[in-house]
């Protein structure tokens, strides 16, 4: 019996016949139900058709042993397939009995093919995107890409004072919030931030880049023994934790090195919109309270109020 080359380890010449034993077991078990179905006919008295009856039963589940065990013999010569899946261990997700509940193998492969496509159509971009943004720039400017003026690097480390004054122009924009400014600890700088009656906000700067902020109610105390802002303790209400989780993600949203003071201005605007935290409904339901909490989401660009499940 020759060996045929489907995938290392596969006769091909016994793989077609264990074909061919399945479709006469198949027929095999299609004659049994037939007689069953049939029952006993063609015969005059009771006794030939009950003698009829079980030899053709008896013909039909031994055709039905035969062609089983043909099979049986021809899988052992058909051979094991090839071990090596397309995304390595992954594929043995497929073999999972509840697939239908738990589809991660063709969940998995699906985000595969969307990674490549993606990442070539990306590929594709980048290099048209190159080959075309000098000339044009160069074009609509009128200057040629060496009179053009090069960009200045930008350093985290800025004068105490610059950022003094971008502090104070932003507290003279909101009289609603209130702005003080202390560096406990050298030049890095602190603000104790008050929304009217609302809340307490203290912010941490490196010069002029965010890197901490706590929310608090307008009654805690945001101070140390010692008298320091105190940086590390949470609010005592889970609001103001809420609050506190949404302004760390307004911070990464808020992101532009080039032009430090704009984020923070972009910030304090987005901070500002908590001034009607308990007065404001949620856009999408119209309730005031979900789950006792008010809407402690406000949106990036609208600034509306949501709640926290509503937003998704």
């Amino acid at each position: 019996m020759a060996d045929g080359a489907l995938s290392p380890g596969v006769n091909l010449e016994a793989f077609a016949q264990a074909i061919a034993a399945i479709q006469a077991l198949r027929s095999s078990v299609t004659r049994v139900f037939d007689c069953l179905k049939d029952g006993m006919r063609n015969k005059e008295t009771l006794e030939g058709r009950e003698k009829g009856f079980m030899a053709a039963f008896q013909e039909s589940l031994h055709s039905v042993s035969r062609d089983l065990g043909e099979l049986e013999r021809l899988s052992n010569l058909v051979g094991k397939p090839s071990e090596n899946h397309p995304l390595h261990n992954s594929g043995l997700l497929s073999l999972d009995p509840v697939q239908d509940k738990t589809p991660l193998y063709s969940q998995l492969l699906q985000a595969y093919k969307w990674s490549n496509k993606l990442q070539y159509h990306a590929g594709l971009a980048s290099g048209l995107l190159n080959q075309q943004s000098l000339k044009r720039s160069a074009n609509q400017m009128g200057v040629s890409a060496k009179r053009r003026p090069k960009a200045q690097p930008t350093t985290l480390v800025l004068p105490p004072q610059y950022v003094d004054d971008v502090i104070s122009r932003i507290d003279r924009m909101f009289p609603e919030m209130s702005i003080q400014l202390s560096r406990p600890n050298g030049t890095s700088a602190m603000l104790l931030v008050t929304l009217g009656k609302v809340l307490k906000v203290i912010v941490v700067m490196r010069s002029l880049f965010i890197d901490r902020t706590i929310v608090k109610g307008y009654n805690e105390n945001v101070y140390t023994e010692d008298g320091k802002l105190d940086i590390w303790s949470k609010s005592n209400y889970q609001v103001f934790q809420k609050v506190t989780d949404h302004a760390t993600t307004a911070l990464l949203h808020y992101q532009l090195p080039q032009m430090p003071d704009v984020v923070v201005r972009s910030f304090m605007t987005w901070l500002r919109s908590y001034i009607k935290l308990f007065q404001a409904p949620c856009q999408r339901c119209g309730k005031f309270l979900q789950d006792g909490l008010p809407p402690t989401w406000r949106d990036f660009r609208t600034l509306e109020a949501f709640h926290d499940t509503c937003r998704q």
